[in-house]
C-alpha cells in the first residue's frame, strides 16, 4: 500500500508526462541549433532522432525517481523499507515508459496529433472538472464543505438560511475552489480563442503555374504554446531541484536563494515556496497576497512578460520557423510575393514574424498572469497550455475533415 505514497506530489501520469516534455524539447533545441545534424528529409534520420527522444526520456524519468525517493520526498528511506522505495521507482518509472508507449501510438496514425499534447490537456481539464464537481469534503475550520466550487453552490444555497451570506461564501471563499475562480477561467478560455484568431494574411503565387494563388498566414500566437511550455519546463526543473536542496542543506546561503519552501497547511504532501527565485516566479496566491507583497506580483509579471517573448524568439530559430527558414521553403515550392522581388522575400517576412513571435509571446505570459491573478482553478500556465492544445486539434480535425470531403468529391 505504502507505493501509492507516489501520488502525494502529483498523479503518476503527471510525473510521466515530465521527462518525456523534457527530453522532446532537448532533442528538439539540439537539432535546430545544429549541435546535432538531422535531415528531416531522411527517414533514417527521423527514426533515429526519435528513438533517442524515448531514450533520454526513459533515463530523465529513473534519475528524476530515485532522486526524489532518496531526496525524502515521500519519506525517509529508512521508514519505507527499501523494498517500498524500489516500488516507487518502479510506479514512476512505469508511469513515463507507458507515456512513451501512447505517444508511439498516436504517432503511427491511430489517433490525431501528439500524444504529449494530449496527455497534457487531459490532465489539465481533469484538473478543472475535478475542482468544479469534486464531492470530497474537507474541514477548513468552518465545518465540513465540499472541495467542488459548484456542488460547494448548491450545497451552501441548501443548508444556509441566509443565502445572501451563502453566495458570498459559495463565491469568495478561500483556500478552496470558488465559483469566482470557475468564471475566471471559463473567461480565459474564451479570451485565448478570440486571440487565437489574430492573424496576417500574406498572398503569395507560384512562378510557374500561372493564376496559382495562396497566402501564408502568420498568427499572433506564431509559435502557439511553445513559449509557455519552454517556460514551465524551465520552472518545473528550477523546483525539482529547489526542493531537493532544500530538503538537504536547508539554511545553506545559496540554497535558500533558490528557494524556501514549507508543508502546505491543507495537506495532499504539497510544499509551497516561500522564500527565494521559487517564491518570486511563483504566481501570488491571492489579491490579498498580491496587496500584502507587491514587489512579488511586480517580479511575477515581469518574469513571465520577458521569458515568454525570449523563448518565443528563441524558438522560431531552432525550430526551423524564421523569415530566414520560412523564405527557403517558399522559394522551394516555387512561390513568391505579389509585388515584391524574390530576392526581397526574407526582408519582407522579417517585418513581420519577429514582431509576431515576441508580442505573441508576450501576449501568452500576459494570459499566464491575468488567470494567475484572477484566481482561475488550476494555474495560468495550465489553462493556456490547455486552451492552445484544444484548438490545434481542433484545426487538425478540421484540414482531416475537408480533406476526407475532398477526396470522396464533397
Amino acid at each position: 500500500m505504502r507505493v501509492i505514497l507516489a501520488s502525494n506530489r502529483g498523479t503518476v501520469m503527471e510525473l510521466g508526462i515530465t521527462p518525456i516534455v523534457t527530453s522532446g524539447l532537448v532533442m528538439q533545441l539540439l537539432a535546430g541549433s545544429k549541435i546535432i545534424e538531422v535531415d528531416n528529409n531522411v527517414r533514417e534520420d527521423r527514426a533515429l532522432l526519435n528513438g533517442a527522444q524515448k531514450l533520454l526520456g526513459i533515463l530523465i524519468a529513473v534519475g528524476e525517481a530515485v532522486a526524489y525517493v532518496l531526496s525524502g520526498m515521500y519519506g525517509s528511506v529508512g521508514q519505507l523499507g527499501v523494498g517500498n522505495a524500489i516500488l516507487i521507482i518502479l510506479q514512476l518509472c512505469f508511469a513515463g515508459i507507458i507515456v512513451i508507449c501512447l505517444d508511439e501510438l498516436l504517432q503511427k496514425g491511430y489517433g490525431l496529433g501528439s500524444g504529449i499534447s494530449l496527455f497534457i490537456a487531459t490532465n489539465i481539464c481533469e484538473n478543472i472538472i475535478w475542482k468544479a464537481f469534486s464531492p470530497t469534503t474537507i474541514n477548513s475550520g468552518r465545518g465540513a464543505e465540499f472541495e467542488g466550487a459548484v456542488i460547494a453552490l448548491f450545497h451552501l444555497l441548501i443548508t444556509r438560511t441566509d443565502k445572501v451570506r451563502a453566495l458570498r461564501e459559495a463565491f469568495y471563499r478561500q483556500n478552496l475552489p470558488n465559483v469566482t475562480n470557475l468564471l475566471a477561467t471559463v473567461l480565459i478560455f474564451l479570451i485565448v480563442i478570440y486571440f487565437q484568431g489574430f492573424r496576417v494574411v500574406l498572398p503569395v503565387r507560384s512562378k510557374n503555374a500561372r493564376g496559382q494563388q495562396g497566402s501564408y498566414p502568420i498568427k499572433l500566437f506564431y509559435t502557439s504554446n511553445m513559449p509557455i511550455i519552454l517556460q514551465s519546463a524551465l520552472v518545473s526543473n528550477l523546483y525539482f531541484i529547489s526542493q531537493l536542496l532544500h530538503r538537504k542543506y536547508s539554511g545553506n546561503f545559496f540554497v535558500d536563494l533558490l528557494g524556501k519552501w514549507k508543508d502546505s497547511e491543507y495537506g495532499g504532501g504539497q510544499s509551497i515556496p516561500v522564500g527565494g527565485i521559487a517564491y518570486y516566479i511563483t504566481a501570488p496566491s491571492s489579491l490579498a497576497d498580491m496587496a500584502a507583497n507587491p514587489f512579488h506580483a511586480l517580479f511575477y509579471l515581469v518574469f513571465m512578460l520577458s521569458a515568454c517573448a525570449l523563448f518565443s524568439k528563441t524558438w522560431i530559430e531552432v525550430s526551423g520557423s524564421s523569415a530566414r527558414d520560412v523564405a527557403k521553403q517558399l522559394k522551394e515550392q516555387q512561390m513568391v510575393m505579389p509585388g515584391h522581388r524574390e530576392s526581397n522575400l526574407q526582408k519582407e517576412l522579417n517585418r513581420y514574424i519577429p514582431t509576431a513571435a515576441a508580442f505573441g509571446g508576450m501576449c501568452i505570459g500576459a494570459l499566464t498572469v491575468l488567470a494567475d491573478f484572477m484566481g482561475a482553478i488550476g494555474s495560468g500556465t495550465g489553462i493556456l497550455l490547455a486552451v492552445t492544445i484544444i484548438y490545434q486539434y481542433f484545426e487538425t480535425f478540421e484540414k482531416e475533415r475537408a480533406s476526407e470531403l475532398g477526396f470522396f468529391g464533397f
